[in-house]
């Protein structure tokens, strides 16, 4: 994902340079498959095909790692697809925007996500607190 390095390989079924197969972007970032073809299925990524072969353009290839990226930081699919439908209508030139892995977010979508974080670290902070509390009642019985 974010952490993994990103090779530029292609297999023998991409024609062009720049070009890459399903299983180049699953292997090069380290996600399934099925991943793929649910980001293509919602209209995130769009592969050419050659008979039945997906081939991945170096901009599906930069829209997947943008998406990856996205999701590292916490934003839905649907927000993600705003962002990348934003990105292409400005040309990726955003003004009042700060670039975050690629990603150009507003101080607006940056506070509200950073909130959003905030909140689901203290549940989660919450949870492990009563989760350990109970497994420490359990050692002593």
């Amino acid at each position: 994902m974010a952490g993994s390095p990103i090779h530029e390989t292609r297999s023998a079924d991409a024609d062009q340079p720049g070009d890459f197969t399903i299983s180049d972007l699953a292997r090069d970032f380290g996600v399934t498959l099925r991943t793929l073809r649910f980001y293509e299925s919602r209209g995130l990524i769009a592969p050419s095909r050659s008979g039945m072969t997906r081939i991945y353009s170096a901009r599906d290839r930069a829209r997947l790692a943008l998406i990856l990226k996205g999701k590292q930081l916490g934003f839905t699919l649907v927000e993600i697809r705003a962002m990348l439908a934003n990105e292409d209508k400005k040309g990726g030139s955003g003004d009042a925007a700060a670039s975050v892995g690629g990603l150009q977010l507003s101080r607006e979508q940056i506070v509200e996500q950073l909130d959003l974080l905030r909140s689901q670290r203290a549940e989660i902070e919450s949870a492990i607190a009563e989760l350990e509390a109970s497994l420490s009642r359990l050692g002593k019985a």
